[in-house]
């Protein structure tokens, strides 16, 4: 391991990165920070009043719902984080020391994999209620709170992982042009982790979809199934369509 740059500004790393380092507001900034701003609050909004909703019906107060209840204070959080980075960006950027810049990163960076990570445990919860057709899933409240534990410790430590060993600090040639300061191995083994968690649900909803699809068509051929089985089986496909827009989104 070569010498740490510990104590250099952020347009040093920059400059070793050859990104660019906006010194003064220009049109464009003030676009970005305008628009990011407008997004952040209505991501806010929107989500919080999901948790309200969730929390306040009693009727959501299903395993599910839990879940989606999470994905909501993700992105609630993930709101929060851009809010920071509107804060802290354009000219703002040379401003920052380096353990600012890493906490402003680490926020995204924590943010996107809760939400992730969220979409993933929904994707295997729906897969469970689909294949017993059941709406809510009857896995135990403890479970699901240990899920959600689970998803914030991952989070928490992807996000802190570059700011305490995984950086190029200490070995500059190592270092991203996108993210001046993280390391390129780092930002390699967190895009793979995202395509497998990508692939994964993929698997998941297709395998939902074709199971669905299967159901209804046979429902189709027996004219006197239960109207509560249709009922239930319908609401299964609008389920899956709603999480797929969700990630998609």
């Amino acid at each position: 391991m070569g010498q740490c740059y510990y104590n250099e500004t952020i347009g040093f790393f920059y400059n070793n990165s050859g990104k660019e380092l906006s010194l003064h507001w220009r049109p464009k900034d003030v676009v970005v920070v305008a628009l990011g701003l407008t997004v952040s609050v209505l991501v806010l909004l929107t989500n919080l009043l999901v948790i309200a909703a969730i929390a306040s019906n009693r009727r959501f107060h299903q395993p599910i719902y839990y879940l989606l209840g999470n994905l909501a204070a993700a992105d609630l959080f993930a709101g929060m984080a851009y809010l920071f980075l509107m804060f802290h960006t354009g000219p703002r950027t040379a401003r920052l020391s380096i353990k600012g810049w890493f906490l402003r990163q680490g926020l995204l960076d924590t943010s996107l994999t809760a939400s992730v990570a969220t979409l993933l445990a929904i994707a295997v919860e729906r897969h469970r209620s689909v294949m017993a057709v059941q709406l809510h899933s009857r896995l135990p409240r403890g479970r699901v709170v240990t899920l959600i534990v689970g998803v914030w410790a991952a989070a928490l430590g992807l996000g802190l992982l570059p700011a305490h060993f995984w950086h190029c600090l200490c070995d500059l040639d190592s270092c991203s042009r996108m993210v001046p300061l993280f390391s390129r191995s780092y930002l390699a083994a967190w895009a793979l982790s995202s395509l497998l968690v990508f692939l994964l649900m993929v698997a998941v909803y297709t395998r939902i979809f074709f199971y669905v699809r299967r159901r209804v068509e046979r429902m189709a051929e027996h004219v006197s199934c239960h109207p509560r089985y249709r009922e239930t089986t319908l609401s299964l496909v609008k389920t899956v369509v709603i999480i797929l827009g969700e990630w998609v989104l």
